[in-house]
């Protein structure tokens, strides 16, 4: 039986849950997930090595319009990411039909890719039938290569999912060492738990209002130590951030740290300031200094 490795992009419009299919199909959690739009804001890899294959998923953001500089890079990133061996459409299935929805099939048809339909979030359909009729309206607006109804949360469907994609991938060697999970460096993985438990604990505009940059990272056999700066655009979101008394950023930091410590297997030491940077999300050499890749050296 010969090798197949490939890259698997996983597109779609906002909330459709792309980030929890990543989690999914790689066994683990890779990328945070939220209720609010655009929570993931850049590309990232999960690498699957399976004993007779290695799938590359990369997880974008969601298809939106651009308005700040921000949502420009993001979208950026869903087009350089759109080009791969197997491209995933996830449609939450349990969102009402939009004009937005075939202008986003657009970007899938310009890939020339195979792709597949991923109707998300069935466990919360009452109506089964509603998904014969989601897959009849995408029959119409593009010719996929399979229809696969899946629960991401759940795991239901999942496995055919992965099968499926199995199927598509081209023969060649592995891609990637086989223990390697992600090309994300473990402080970006760090700040965006941080992130995360912003997004789960605010509301209005704070979740989209707000960046986190790790300031330091001491890792020692026994302790990790982090310091990391949350930004907000204005002092009003800082105030609701940090809480009376400060509860509510101690809150976000203990959710943080809790989770830092079972990824990390050890105890973490993490420090949490809150500034303010008005319009951070329209300053390039500020949107450059947070990316991941500025770690790495890229």
């Amino acid at each position: 039986m010969k090798y197949r490795a490939g890259f698997v992009s996983i597109l779609g419009r906002p909330n459709a849950g792309k980030s929890t299919l990543l989690n999914a199909l790689m066994g683990t959690k890779l990328a945070i997930v939220g209720p609010r739009p655009q929570t993931t804001r850049t590309a990232i890899q999960g690498v699957l090595t399976l004993p007779g294959a290695q799938m590359v998923f990369v997880d974008t953001p969601g298809i939106h319009e651009s308005s700040t500089l921000l949502n420009k890079r993001m979208m950026d990133q869903v087009r350089a990411s759109s080009e791969a061996d197997v491209v995933l459409f996830v449609v939450d299935a349990t969102a009402p039909p939009k004009d937005e929805d075939a202008q986003a099939i657009d970007l899938v048809k310009k890939t020339g890719s195979v792709a597949i339909a991923v109707f998300n979030k069935v466990d919360q359909l009452r109506d089964k039938a509603k998904v014969l009729a989601l897959i009849e309206r995408y029959q119409g607006l593009h010719d996929f290569a399979a229809y696969i109804p899946i629960s991401a949360l759940k795991g239901e469907g999942v496995d055919l999912l992965r099968k499926e994609i199995l199927a598509h991938m081209p023969v060649g060697p592995a891609l990637f060492p086989k223990d390697q999970l992600t090309d994300q460096p473990e402080r970006f993985l760090a700040a965006e738990i941080l992130r995360e438990k912003v997004l789960q604990l605010t509301h209005q505009e704070v979740p989209h209002a707000v960046a986190v940059m790790v300031e330091q990272w001491e890792d020692t056999p026994t302790l990790l130590r982090i310091a990391a700066t949350i930004y907000v655009e204005r002092p009003g979101q800082k105030a609701i951030l940090i809480g009376a008394g400060g509860a509510s950023l101690k809150k976000i930091g203990t959710l943080a740290r809790r989770e830092l410590e079972q990824r990390a297997g050890k105890k973490v030491f993490l420090q949490t300031f809150v500034k303010v940077r008005p319009n951070w999300r329209q300053d390039p050499e500020f949107l450059a200094a947070i990316d991941w890749r500025s770690m790495v050296g890229q």
